[in-house]
């Protein structure tokens, strides 16, 4: 066993906003990477998401924290002079480059590729876009609720027939994002390795959006014979269904074939299983309503204490459909550290860790992301600034 950080050594530049990017470089940090975040004067936007609606109001700077912990801050004006000659400086000391400003936005800030590599040939240089970096639409901006969610076909097809669409939870396209991104700065890295070569890596929150409505989308692709939105009352497979116990907990139950049988007997009615209308799952699909209808009626005779219970020991898979208040105290989320102590905050004691296990080798301990300019001049001087240099950086406001 080993408990040496993986990207001990490792040195990452975050030039980026909100999440999907930045989160990214926090899942690096948290196996051991050097991440320098750079905000504006005013500060990354991410700041202040724990306080916008629909985001939960709490004491703690919990969306700060999250995509941003083990992370040290430099606050940097990319648009003066002084600006670029940090930046390069920066860029010069970096393994990685990770930047989500749109094109155009990055060149006028001396983060487009050819300046960046001319400066670190050996830098990998990763991004985020909306849209992809060719196409009608490849300058325009995308947040997850656009690009990852709406247009993807991801947001219609989560909804029930007839439902509106909703908005889904803040962030979640981002965050699916990031580990797109770390997966391609992690293959970059390998090739590195390999050749000695940087090279340019990214992904789009179009691409990860259709990459999650895979199976939909690739139905189309294939001519498929779409369901529409899902029906409650008549689905296309009652046995992947939603259900309702009688102390009105919603849980969704999900057999295969094979286990239907045993399914049948464990909830009180073998009789389904001599019934031709439920005979296969193809006649299941056609008399939808009436098998849904019977399940419904059953669920809804026994609180879910009973069903757990029942389905339990008949190892039948359902899951119990939990608030995010439940969730954030489900038994498996600590032992598996899903959930981990965060440090140097006083009004947030616990963090989501980022969803990679490396057994054998522990992440490094979470700790508050940093306060806007927090180690500027510790950054500076690493970077070979002087102190007078530092001290008209400051002056200057560049720094």
């Amino acid at each position: 066993m080993t408990t040496e950080s993986i990207f001990a050594g490792l040195k990452v530049l975050d030039v980026a906003s909100f999440i999907a990017a930045p989160a990214a470089a926090t899942v690096l940090a948290d196996f051991g990477a050097d991440v320098i975040k750079v905000e504006p004067p005013v500060g990354d936007m991410q700041r202040w998401l724990s306080s916008v609606p629909p985001c939960p109001r709490a004491e703690a700077n919990y969306c700060w924290h999250l995509a941003n912990r083990n992370k040290r801050g430099l606050c940097l004006d990319l648009k003066s002079p002084a600006g670029t000659t940090v930046l390069r400086r920066l860029v010069e000391w970096a393994d990685v480059v990770i930047t989500n400003f749109p094109h155009g936005v990055r060149e006028r800030l001396h983060l487009g590729y050819d300046e960046v590599t001319g400066w670190n040939p050996r830098v990998i240089y990763a991004d985020v876009t909306g849209y992809g970096d060719a196409g009608p639409d490849a300058a325009l901006p995308g947040f997850d609720l656009t690009a990852y969610w709406s247009r993807s076909g991801l947001l219609s097809s989560t909804r029930d027939v007839g439902a509106p669409p909703t908005v889904p939870v803040p962030g979640s396209g981002d965050y699916g994002t990031a580990m797109g991104l770390y997966g391609a700065i992690v293959t970059a890295l390998y090739h590195r390795e390999r050749t000695g070569r940087g090279m340019s890596v990214g992904t789009s929150l179009l691409a990860q959006g259709v990459w999650a409505a895979g199976t939909f989308v690739a139905g189309a692709l294939a001519g498929g014979t779409a369901f529409g939105q899902h029906n409650p009352t008549a689905p296309t497979n009652p046995l992947m269904n939603p259900y309702r116990s009688s102390d009105g907990r919603w849980f969704m139950l999900v057999v295969t074939a094979p286990h239907w049988p045993r399914a049948a007997e464990a909830i009180g009615h073998p009789e389904l299983l001599q019934d031709p209308r439920f005979a296969d799952p193809e006649s299941m699909a056609e008399n939808s309503a009436a098998l849904t209808e019977l399940l419904d009626a059953t669920f809804r005779s026994q609180p879910l204490a009973h069903w757990r219970e029942v389905l339990d020991q008949a190892r039948i898979t359902y899951g119990v459909i939990q608030s995010p208040d439940e969730a954030a105290r489900d038994p498996q989320l600590r032992p598996n550290d899903i959930v981990v102590p965060l440090e140097g905050d006083d009004a947030l004691q616990e963090i989501i860790s980022s969803p990679i296990t490396v057994r054998g080798v522990p992440k490094e301990p979470a700790r508050r992301a940093p306060d806007l300019g927090e180690h500027n001049e510790q950054i500076l001087k690493e970077l070979g600034f002087s102190d007078g240099e530092i001290e008209q950086l400051f002056r200057s406001e560049a720094a």
